[in-house]
């Protein structure tokens, strides 16, 4: 007995576009299905665009889903291009009818993605490893997780992650590489081939930061952790102006030259009246090879330091997270485009990076600014 038509197309609603994470049939992909008397089913796809690197996956998910059909004796897919009133539609479908202005999705008050700035007082404490593998821990445990690569002038979220592939435009709305579970933007996927340095000034920073909040499709997120870069510059006021909900996380080792630079790059949220939602302290200390001691390598205390300086701030309790122990293999994981939370999840640095992270992905959004369809009413 030969497939339907309706079975095909209840196959291929299990079947996701690898970059929207929404079905091909929700999203109108299906061109045609053609079932012959004999069972072969040939299946004609819409891609966004021409040359979309995720044709193959594609592809193959089609195949495998349609393959599980009782009676289908083989499957045949073929791709065609969405016209361009056809990627008007998708958009309308996935963004809305907002106009011509740009809105941060973030940045409304009916927003239940909570969003963290990881920030440091000076570069190479960690940051965006600590970034990277927080990001991973809960997409590992079930929370839609996006991650915008915002120092622009020392971008290194596309490695840590393993992302190579470019973004996707779908007329002005920009789809993400998705690694790891996690959709990533950044603006290394924008450069030309090569190590070219981004030169720009301060209004152009903006604009980028701007454009990765608004014009990339992010769907419905739990999480976004946006990587800072070091220090206290354009990037930082941009995030508190245009996300005065993110919440800072401060990120320090040790030693209490970092942490006096750390303290001060935490300190900003008196100025731009943001929540701080704790201090993670990176490379704490080294676990001797040889025995059970721990070895302060950078010293000890500078996480505390720091929590407590801020708590005394900004007069709000600002816990220090955690202590993150020096592993090589974190930075090995980051070389190689895979985090140590997924490589080696029982790895005492591992272990103490996903601890962190469930406990920043525990708390629900704030119903604060949501219409919740009720009113008072005057007791009888």
């Amino acid at each position: 007995m030969a497939p339907t038509p309706e079975l095909v197309m209840a196959a291929l609603a299990t079947v996701n576009d690898p970059e929207i994470r929404r079905p091909i049939t929700e999203l109108d992909m299906v061109k045609s299905v053609d079932i012959s008397p004999e069972g072969a089913v040939r299946v004609a796809i819409f891609l966004t665009v021409s040359g979309c690197p995720m044709k193959d996956t594609i592809t193959r998910d089609v195949t495998g889903a349609v393959s599980k059909i009782d009676g289908v004796t083989g499957v045949s897919v073929e791709m065609d291009v969405m016209s361009q009133e056809q990627r008007k539609t998708l958009q309308t479908k996935l963004r809305g009818n907002r106009g011509p202005e740009k809105e941060i999705p973030f940045s409304q008050a009916g927003s239940l993605t909570r969003v963290f700035a990881v920030a440091s007082g000076k570069g190479g404490v960690g940051k965006s490893s600590v970034t990277v593998n927080l990001a991973a821990s809960m997409a590992a445990s079930g929370l839609k997780v996006g991650v915008v690569d915002a120092d622009i002038y020392g971008h290194s979220i596309p490695r840590m992650l393993g992302v190579s592939e470019r973004p996707i435009k779908v007329e002005d709305m920009i789809m993400p590489p998705v690694a790891h579970d996690i959709k990533v933007i950044s603006v290394g996927m924008f450069k030309p081939e090569g190590n070219t340095p981004v030169v720009w000034r301060g209004p152009m920073l903006d604009r980028a930061l701007h454009q990765f909040l608004a014009d990339v499709y992010w769907g419905d997120l739990d999480v976004l952790l946006m990587d800072l870069p070091p220090g206290t510059g354009d990037i930082a006021i941009s995030v508190a102006q245009r996300m005065p909900s993110a919440e800072i996380l401060v990120v320090t080792t040790p030693q209490q030259a970092a942490a006096e630079v750390a303290e001060r790059a935490g300190s900003i949220a008196v100025q731009t009246h943001q929540q701080i939602a704790g201090v993670i302290e990176n490379m704490s200390w080294l676990p001797c090879p040889h025995c059970d001691e721990r070895i302060s390598v950078f010293g000890e205390g500078g996480g505390q330091t720091v929590a407590d300086a801020l708590t005394r701030t900004l007069g709000a309790r600002v816990p220090l997270l955690g202590q993150v122990p020096i592993d090589m293999r974190l930075r090995e994981g980051g070389d190689e485009g895979k985090p140590l939370v997924i490589t080696d999840p029982d790895a005492p640095a591992a272990l103490e990076l996903s601890r962190i992270a469930a406990g920043l992905g525990k708390r629900s959004g704030s119903l604060k600014g949501l219409q919740l369809g009720i009113s008072p009413t005057r007791g009888r």
